[in-house]
């Protein structure tokens, strides 16, 4: 029960921090008062649902399947989006790779679900503005989604204008980032789960050399490599095996792994962060 309250503090910390980020970019003036606190509620719902869906994802996935799960766990920090995620910790070992394939799916696929309504909410709210009324703004990457969207809400944008992203739209953004992060088929990532439910020892070599392909990417955005030496040191390439690890994805599942190589394809963004002008 004392853990349960950990659970809800630290959610609580975090719609705070989350709230406050979201109210700092709503364009308000500033002010220490509930009535400023709330204006990034928007943005702290949006994010934290996504983010929130995605673990609970995992967690029912691991109930279901009789694996020991801790409810999520959010992580509140007062960075530019008022926290460093969320996470489940699995307390015990996976007894095959079929669970293992439903507890690494559905939580990107369930993040996934809730975002994309999110996302055209966010957008539509979105507004194209001039490039010097935007000088001080961070500029977006868009993955294949986001730039398809962005088209059928706001079409050709001319030269010399900017869509300036609405605290929804940025929430659903940093989500669907989080996914295609996510299903990086390496490791302990989600999609090293998958990878390795499919594919058992090999998937060893499909997460070296995706993790080789992180380095040239370093060229469009510094922040690979910093996430490169992250993945060799803290979240390391190699899957650990199953208990029974012998007995094989079946052909549903094996379809659903194409799913999840397509939501990747469709969120994954190169070059995340830029500066306009």
């Amino acid at each position: 029960m004392k853990k349960d309250w950990l659970h809800l503090l630290l959610f609580i910390a975090t719609v705070g921090t989350t709230s406050l980020a979201g109210a700092l970019m709503s364009g308000h003036e500033p002010a220490p008062t509930l009535a400023f606190l709330s204006t990034g509620l928007p943005f702290s719902a949006s994010l934290l649902g996504i983010l929130g869906i995605h673990e609970l994802g995992h967690y029912f996935a691991s109930r279901r399947h009789g694996v020991d799960a801790s409810l999520p766990f959010f992580i509140p920090f007062p960075t530019i989006i008022g926290t460093f995620g969320a996470f489940i910790k699995i307390k015990s070992p996976i007894p095959d790779r079929r669970s293992l394939f439903d507890i690494g799916f559905a939580g990107p696929a369930a993040g996934f679900i809730v975002a994309i309504p999110i996302l055209i909410v966010g957008l539509a709210l979105s507004e194209v503005r001039t490039i010097d009324d935007a000088a001080s703004q961070i500029s977006l990457g868009s993955s294949i989604l986001i730039w398809l969207l962005e088209k059928a809400i706001h079409g050709d944008i001319s030269q010399g204008l900017q869509l300036m992203i609405h605290p929804v739209g940025f929430a659903a953004w940093i989500g669907l980032w989080v996914t295609s992060i996510n299903l990086l088929p390496i490791g302990q990532l989600d999609g090293g789960h998958i990878a390795y439910s499919v594919f058992g020892a090999k998937a060893y070599n499909i997460a070296r050399w995706v993790w080789i392909a992180l380095l040239p990417l370093a060229i469009l955005w510094p922040g690979w490599l910093v996430w490169a030496i992250v993945i060799l040191f803290l979240i390391r390439l190699k899957h650990p095996p199953t208990i029974l690890d012998w007995i094989p994805l079946d052909s549903r599942r094996r379809s659903l792994a194409l799913v999840a190589l397509i939501i990747f394809i469709l969120t994954f963004t190169p070059k995340p962060f830029g500066s306009i002008g």
